[in-house]
C-alpha cells in the first residue's frame, strides 16, 4: 500500500469514527429530552465535559488554541442546525 493510499484511509477512518461519535452524542441528547432534560442544559454539560476530556488528552494551551477560532466559526453559521431555528 502507497503511503498516499494510507494517509487516505486514515481520514477516512477519522471521518467515519467523527460520524459514529455524532451519533452516539445525537441519541444520547434525544434520549435526554425524552426523560425531560432541557436540550440548553445537555448542551452546557456535553460542551463542559468535552473540554474536560480535551484537556485531559492534550492540554490546555492546545485545547485554547482550538477554541480561539469558535466565534468566527459560530458566526459563520458552522454549528447552524438549519432543522431548529
Amino acid at each position: 500500500m502507497s503511503l498516499s493510499t494510507a494517509i487516505s484511509l486514515n481520514l477516512l477512518d477519522a471521518a467515519e469514527a467523527r460520524v459514529t461519535a455524532l451519533d452516539y452524542v445525537s441519541e444520547a441528547f434525544a434520549e435526554a429530552v425524552l426523560d425531560g432534560v432541557e436540550v440548553e442544559d445537555l448542551a452546557e454539560a456535553a460542551i463542559c465535559t468535552a473540554l474536560r476530556e480535551l484537556v485531559a488528552a492534550h492540554g490546555e494551551e492546545r485545547v485554547a488554541l482550538v477554541v480561539e477560532g469558535w466565534p468566527e466559526r459560530l458566526r459563520a453559521g458552522e454549528f447552524t442546525s438549519r432543522l431548529r431555528q
